[in-house]
This record gives structure tokens, C-alpha cells and sequence, in this order.
């Protein structure tokens, strides 16, 4: 999984705010769009968001 302090750190790169952990994604609340992490590392890309409905 992902560690706690890099977790603190992170923020969604597409409006910059807080991002949350769920399951095996990472999830913008403000702009609906989920990061996969894969292999316990974030991608952190705006092209490889999932759009949330």
C-alpha cells in the first residue's frame, strides 16, 4: 500500500487539492476522478484518471 506520510503529501494534479485512499485508488472528491496506484505506486496522471460518476 501507500505510505502514510506520502498519502499527507499528495494532491490531485489537476485542481491540487486533497485526495483520499480507497481501495486501489486514489480519489479527488472535487473533481471526481479516481488515480489508479499500481504495484503500490500512484499514477498520478490526469490522462490516466478515471472519471467518477
Amino acid at each position: 500500500m501507500i505510505d502514510e506520510k506520502l498519502l499527507e503529501i499528495l494532491a490531485c494534479p489537476k485542481c491540487k487539492g486533497d485526495i483520499r485512499l480507497e481501495g486501489d485508488r486514489l480519489i479527488c472528491d472535487a473533481c471526481k476522478l479516481a488515480y489508479p496506484v499500481r504495484d503500490g505506486i500512484p499514477v498520478m496522471l490526469i490522462d490516466e484518471a478515471e472519471k467518477l460518476t
